[in-house]
């Protein structure tokens, strides 16, 4: 991890598209403003893994949903 310290107003450049702006310091809260192309997904690090999980569930098969398709097809070769 690159480690960068800044203060109150100055930016951090990523790829020519993306800049990072310190916009306020308030004890342990820092407010972040971001410039990025439309096409840049940016979230919150808890709201990313969020949708991850989400995502993994949603193509995982559930057990009951096999069992069920096993019992059909079980069902239709009798």
């Amino acid at each position: 991890m690159l480690v960068l310290s800044r203060k109150k107003g100055e930016t951090i450049v990523i790829q020519d598209q993306i800049e990072l702006t310190i916009l306020s310091v308030d004890g342990d809260t820092v407010k972040v403003g971001i410039s990025a192309p439309k096409h840049v997904d940016i979230f919150r690090k808890e709201v990313y893994l969020s949708i991850q999980e989400s995502n993994r569930e949603s193509v995982a098969p559930q057990t009951s949903d096999l069992n069920a398709l096993i019992h059909r097809l079980r069902g239709s070769n009798s």
